[in-house]
């Protein structure tokens, strides 16, 4: 799956996250060897102590404003296919921002392919070459996911031989109510791909004073507009409090109520997608104007994709001065541009901002105990980094499972499970972990021609191993019962 993901450059700010719905936050300056505070008194943790992979800087760093921007991690094909951060955390609902740019950091002229994924689901695909502004100025994207296991897994796989890269990563805890959660669901990851504020330039955490709650960043609507909008449009400002906002669940801020777009006509943008997802627009009016003094003084309705999908009269549902908002799904899209107009009834439309955010389904991941007795086998092992063994060891599906392991669905097809894992001739020196008796689905062990020593687990030969090779190792002490009594299993 290719996202084209919302991109935009811009640079980031710290802000004290409402205790209504957690604090918990991380700002990593990834490939930075040290803290380091920007401007706005944001702490920029170094990542060594978070991921593998190797650091270099970028190759014009006076070109990049914040120490966060200048510093790059890149994983070669030495750290394996698949490298990932793995984030303590409460379970809830985050906002991730990701920084990431090429600069030429090796002097290859060789933007890389690669894919990221966040909790086991490809959320971002880059594919080389990159447009030139990109690779050289960087780019931030975002997305909000739920955590459920008290871990974020955010996750690169490299395409071919190239090396992904970052530049800075943060993640913010935020409502998880918000969004409409309650309808849609914890089954989903919405990826941004575009959050405008009508009639007013970018602002929000990195480049203004003006705050979001949850870190969000608004760009100015002028480049979504159809030639004809932006020969009619124009914008309306105003300093005056807007009642309704900064509130529970979306805390979405005054700034972005306090201007606006009008015009004498059809006013209509247009917003890139990718086909065969579902979107989730978000509607963001205020009644700003001190002329319209009564409901029906100005009436629009709401067209997406030449449906019209709701008769909207802001002064009926808030009144003046005051916020409303409202959501809608595109379903089934078989275009890759939202065509989204404001059709005068009476008066002329009114829009402070839209939101558009692609509907990611949630993939499948591996079953959490089985989770846990592969990352006891890595260690016990002492798997090679050059294998990839990290993360989620069978997602995301369309990526290649971790070296020599074989994965399928388990039966009510909820969770993944490991079937096979096959690590001949790999030079491993560890020994096997008892947690290894966890993999239930376990039908085919291949440990041979390694030095691997220690004794075997008590619990080995678990009734689903129908064949087992640990020839040519150093193994010592008794065969366990398991094994011995085992006759559905077949011993090489």
């Amino acid at each position: 799956m290719s996202l084209l993901f919302f991109l935009f450059s811009l640079s980031l700010l710290s802000l004290s996250l409402s205790s209504h719905f957690g604090n918990t936050s991380y700002f990593i300056d990834c490939g930075g060897s040290t803290n380091t505070t920007d401007p706005f008194n944001t702490v920029w943790l170094s990542d060594r102590y978070f991921t593998g992979g190797a650091i270099s800087a970028v190759s014009e760093p006076l070109h990049f404003r914040y120490p966060q921007e200048k510093n790059i991690r890149f994983f070669p094909l030495s750290s394996g296919k698949k490298n990932c951060y793995i984030l303590p955390l409460p379970s809830g609902r985050y906002y991730f921002r990701t920084f990431t740019v090429y600069d030429n950091y090796n002097g290859k002229s060789h933007s890389p392919s690669f894919d990221a994924s966040v909790e086991g689901t490809i959320v971002f695909s880059w594919r080389s070459p990159w447009p030139e502004n990109l690779a050289r100025d960087g780019a931030y994207s975002d997305l909000f996911a739920f955590v459920k296991d008290g871990e974020a897994d955010v996750c690169f796989y490299s395409i071919a031989t190239d090396s992904p890269v970052i530049g800075s990563l943060e993640v913010r805890q935020i409502d998880p109510l918000s969004y409409d959660s309650a309808t849609i669901g914890d089954k989903f990851i919405l990826v941004n791909y575009g959050r405008l504020s009508c009639g007013s330039s970018q602002w929000g955490p990195g480049f203004s004073n003006d705050t979001d709650d949850f870190g969000r960043t608004w760009q100015s609507d002028s480049e979504f507009r159809t030639p004809n909008t932006t020969k009619i449009i124009h914008s309306l400002s105003t300093g005056a409090t807007i009642t309704g906002t900064n509130q529970p669940p979306n805390f979405f801020p005054a700034k972005l109520y306090q201007t606006a777009v009008t015009g004498s006509g059809i006013l209509e943008y247009e917003l890139a997608v990718d086909a065969k997802l579902d979107y989730l627009l978000w509607f963001h009016f205020a009644e700003i104007d001190s002329r319209v003094k009564q409901k029906a003084d100005r009436v629009f309705d709401v067209v997406v994709n030449e449906k019209n999908v709701k008769r909207v009269d802001v002064f009926e549902e808030a009144g003046s001065f005051a916020a409303y908002s409202w959501s809608y799904t595109v379903h089934n899209l078989s275009s890759t541009v939202l065509t989204v107009k404001f059709v005068p009834v009476v008066g002329a439309p009114i829009i402070s901002g839209i939101e558009n955010y692609a509907l990611v389904p949630n993939d499948l991941s591996t079953a959490p105990e089985q989770v846990v007795a592969m990352r006891a086998l890595k260690e016990s092992l002492r798997v090679p980094d050059r294998m990839g063994w990290n993360g989620d060891p069978c997602a995301p599906t369309n990526w290649d499972t971790w070296e020599g392991v074989t994965c399928h669905p388990n039966k009510d097809e909820t969770a993944l499970v490991i079937s096979q894992i096959d690590l001949g001739s790999q030079g491993l020196k560890g020994s096997i972990s008892e947690q290894i008796t966890l993999l239930s689905d376990l039908v085919t062990l291949n440990l041979s021609t390694n030095s691997l020593g220690g004794t075997l687990p008590s619990g080995l030969g678990q009734q689903s191993l129908s064949r087992l090779d640990l020839s040519n190792n150093q193994f010592s002490g008794p065969i366990p019962e398991s094994l011995a009594s085992a006759t559905h299993l077949q011993l090489v």
